[in-house]
């Protein structure tokens, strides 16, 4: 059977203006390999609330899982829950559960829960919270969409919250190819191999060092034992 598949959706103006850059899509889709999840696409789209409410409903119809990162804080310009709310038409509001967690949180660190931080307990009804051992502010699951924080330490620990909850595939392996020649010299090459092992992905991802061009190929699968024969062809056909 076929891994479940995977979209994430990137929610922030301050990613597209380049005052930040993203590291989440890199670390999910590392996890999500390794859990048997395919990460098939992801998307980067601005604080704009029906941009945020077309693209979740979209993703949402056309794979297994979408994660969502960034919005869910405490200011205004914060609208993440908001646009899954009316994406799927649940009642947003303050959540009991959800403010216990941020009262014991800020009551600890001596601080108030005032009208902004208690904006982070708005959770969609019929959503489940997604644990956040870093900084305590729930993410939270409606449907198929997981939604997180932006900052990546509490990212990565909302996805290792989440993971274990879901039924993953067969991980996918990879193998790693380093040719000495330019794309364009392996091109046939590369293209029979691709052929003879269709139930792989075969990438070519070009470099050059030293005024020399090269190539990696990358051989990934989930049948280790198709990845290697694919590798031992592709050096055999290329002499190497």
């Amino acid at each position: 059977m076929a891994n479940p598949t995977a979209a994430m959706l990137v929610i922030g103006d301050e990613i597209l203006s380049g005052r930040t850059r993203d590291a989440n899509m890199y670390y999910l889709a590392g996890e999500l390999t390794k859990h048997g999840i395919d990460l098939q696409e992801v998307r980067v789209i601005s604080d704009n609330e029906s941009a945020i409410i077309a693209a979740v409903t979209a993703l949402s119809d056309s794979y297994d899982h979408v994660f969502t990162s960034g919005g869910i804080g405490p200011t205004h310009d914060d609208i993440t829950a908001d646009c899954i709310s009316k994406a799927f038409g649940a009642h947003l509001d303050v959540r009991d559960d959800a403010r216990a967690l941020l009262q014991a949180h800020y009551d600890k660190s001596g601080q108030e829960l005032n009208a902004a931080r208690l904006r982070m307990a708005r959770i969609p009804d019929g959503a489940t919270l997604i644990e956040n051992p870093v900084s305590t502010a729930p993410g939270f699951t409606l449907r198929n969409v997981h939604v997180m924080a932006g900052v990546p330490s509490v990212f990565q620990a909302m996805v290792a919250s989440v993971l274990p909850t879901l039924t993953g595939g067969a991980p996918l392996l990879s193998q790693t190819l380093r040719v000495q020649r330019g794309e364009g010299d392996i091109a046939p090459i590369l293209t029979a191999i691709a052929e003879a092992y269709d139930d792989l992905s075969i990438g070519c991802y070009p470099f050059q060092q030293n005024g020399a061009f090269g190539a990696n190929v990358v051989v990934r699968g989930a049948d280790g034992a198709r990845v290697d024969a694919a590798i031992t062809a592709l050096a055999r056909d290329l002499d190497l």
